[in-house]
């Protein structure tokens, strides 16, 4: 992994030469991704090295598999969801359509429903290892002929990548325990670009080799390579303990917050990397240039999504910042139903930045709980349950445009159910921690044991 061994390296180095400014808003970011690889300074558990040498390889090989895994983590559906005009016109009926765009968000609430019995029989790290090959067997199955066969494989990616959702924020906290919120930040802006890349490349791919399938099926090579890299970390000694149950979170209150809340920002995100390419098609937009936009929102969010973890573990309460998110949100999709032409790109730049609230509820799924298997048992119920209500979201989307024949009453609603995620977040910010039953003191969140 010399990319990533050299990216991390050259971090430190340009913040401690002055050519990025200490007030500068990357030096933060440059600062923890440097320090992300010094896995054994903040006691993490991976394979016995007998040397600092050794030891940092390690941890850079450990960053660049979970960063590679992150990757592929919404490329299966933003790829679809760019193509989606392009199957319409090989005779894919607009109800099949409506099953693709809602399909994933379900088989994340099923299947990520099932996480925890999978880690108690084979443990985390070869969890993971088993949700890349079943991600790449799906992604190979979708592209094969029939319409039957774009659903199955469809259904059998999102599987894949529903347990690969619950367990990254598990492995986080027992990998990079002193580094939660660094951590947190690079894995969800690597996973934008991918979602960035699945939507900027699909159509032109398709529209420049007349195939579909190229356009859907380029992502099983990606889905690989994240698998061949994280083999090694998938045989290590976690797996061989026997993984304890976390706390009961069913009548927990703060747990119910933070389910909500990554509902609602799942039903942002999907209706958006569902929709936002047709929104702006019906405005006037060629499919190209609709695509683009969805990419150009995606990526424009990924300096927030390094930003806004980081931000989240140095302050008590989260609300706070989960509010001032969620109102770009708002103001994004009010644009998008009053005037989706005139303010295209603003709109678009406006909802990137919103969905950095994702980083931020992944990070109080760490937060908000005591240990590593807390933090599992907290991430499957959010995660289910949250995917669960957000599956509603693209099918609710399309029925009401397809009843109204517009985009303005869509809008409204995501306008509403913006303002609830700003109630929810505040109560999911809130500094306790589950399993602990304790309340955080008035100090740095980043500077207690997470």
């Amino acid at each position: 992994m010399p990319l990533i061994a050299w990216s991390t390296r050259d971090a430190g180095v340009a913040g401690a030469s002055g050519i990025i400014s200490s007030n500068h808003p990357m030096s933060a970011i440059l600062g923890d991704m440097a320090t992300i690889v010094d896995l054994r300074s903040s006691g993490a558990d991976v394979a016995t090295a007998p040397s600092s040498q050794s030891r940092t390889r390690v941890g850079v090989g450990l960053v660049a598999a979970v960063l590679l895994v992150a990757f592929n983590l919404r490329i299966a559906v933003t790829s679809l969801g760019a193509l989606l005009d392009h199957l319409g016109d090989l005779g894919v009926s607009p109800a099949t359509q409506g099953l693709l765009t809602s399909l994933p968000v379900l088989c994340f609430a099923l299947v990520g429903a099932t996480a925890m019995a999978v880690t108690r029989r084979i443990g985390v790290d070869r969890g993971l290892g088993l949700a890349l090959v079943v991600l790449t067997a799906g992604l190979v199955l979708r592209v094969l002929d029939g319409t039957p066969a774009l659903l199955a494989g469809t259904f059998v990616a999102c599987s894949g990548i529903a347990l690969a959702n619950v367990l990254i924020p598990a492995i986080v906290k027992e990998h990079f325990p002193g580094k939660v919120g660094a951590m947190t930040g690079a894995y969800t802006a690597v996973l934008s670009l991918g979602s960035a890349a699945g939507a900027a490349v699909a159509v032109p791919l398709t529209t420049a080799t007349g195939s579909w399938r190229l356009g859907l099926g380029l992502w099983a090579i990606v889905a690989l390579a994240a698998a061949l890299a994280w083999a090694p970390f998938a045989r290590g000694r976690s797996d061989r303990r026997q993984v304890p149950r976390g706390a009961s979170m069913w009548r927990n209150p703060t747990a119910w917050a933070v389910t909500l809340l990554f509902g609602t920002q799942s039903t942002f995100a999907y209706v958006m990397m569902s929709w936002l390419p047709s929104v702006y098609a019906d405005a006037g937009f060629s499919a190209e240039k609709a695509g683009l936009l969805l990419a150009v929102s995606i990526t424009l969010g990924v300096p927030l999504f390094f930003l806004a973890p980081s931000i989240a573990g140095r302050v008590r309460h989260q609300g706070h910042l989960i509010a001032a998110l969620t109102v770009m949100s708002i103001v994004g999709w009010a644009g998008l139903g009053l005037a989706p032409a005139s303010g295209a790109w603003l709109w678009a730049a406006l909802l990137g930045a919103g969905g950095a609230v994702f980083p931020v509820v992944l990070l109080c799924v760490a937060l908000r709980t005591a240990s590593s298997a807390d933090t599992a048992a907290l991430s499957t119920m959010s995660q289910s349950l949250g995917y669960l209500i957000a599956a509603s979201g693209p099918f609710l989307v399309g029925m009401l445009h397809h009843a109204t024949g517009g985009w303005g009453v869509p809008c409204a609603l995501l306008v509403g159910l913006g303002v609830v995620q700003i109630a929810v977040g505040y109560r999911a910010g809130r500094p306790v921690v589950i399993g602990a039953q304790t309340r955080l003191p008035k100090q740095r969140l980043s500077s207690l044991p997470q």
